[in-house]
């Protein structure tokens, strides 16, 4: 029998897609697990809107001398994360953090990091390698608005966000079950 004092958070490395297999057979044994994902908003050219927030790993929260084995041998598992042969604990404020972002799914929504006047770099297209200044963040169609020097004259060009290197962070603003659209985020923070 496991004590509920001495359960604590730990990373475990999922064979590849097989997180949600893991997490189900985890769960099935009573234990509590947390598969952070992200869901990034429409305008975000990927061929998944949500996807793993750390790909092939999770968190489960367990007691190491009882439950350690129902970890080790579920079905999609391929260790627990582990320095110098023992498993790495994680900071309960970090778990707890995450938890708290996501919705009752274990999904985070997320908006572009772009604050207006943050320099920027085109990483494809026609303007591939210059910099440029956010103007305005990325609108509902996804298109940021960037002053660019251009032959010894400013000039402001509209491009689709994912043309340039940006980061995405927590939609405090929108929660990741609400049925909202992401409008332009005015006001930039962290998950």
């Amino acid at each position: 029998m496991s004590d509920p004092y001495n359960k604590r958070w730990y990373a475990v490395n999922s064979k590849p897609q097989k997180e949600e297999l893991a997490q189900l057979h985890l769960n099935l044994k009573g234990l509590q697990t947390f598969f952070p994902r992200v869901q990034l908003p429409e305008f975000a050219r990927k061929h998944r809107r949500v996807v793993p927030l750390y790909p092939t790993y999770f968190f489960v929260h367990i007691d190491l001398t009882t439950e350690y084995d129902y970890v080790r041998w579920a079905p999609g598992v391929k260790k627990l994360v582990s320095f110098g042969g023992v498993p790495a604990q994680l900071d309960d404020r970090i778990a707890d953090y995450l938890i708290a972002q996501a919705n009752a799914d274990g999904i985070i929504a997320a908006r572009s990091d772009l604050q207006v006047g943050q320099e920027v770099r085109i990483r494809a297209g026609s303007f591939e390698g210059l910099l440029g200044v956010v103007q305005r963040t990325p609108d509902a169609k996804g298109r940021v608005r960037l002053l660019m020097e251009l032959l010894s004259r400013r000039i402001a060009i509209e491009i689709p966000v994912h043309l340039i290197s940006a980061g995405w962070v927590g939609n405090r603003d929108h929660p990741a079950g609400a049925n909202r659209s992401v409008n332009r985020p005015e006001l930039p923070g962290l998950i």
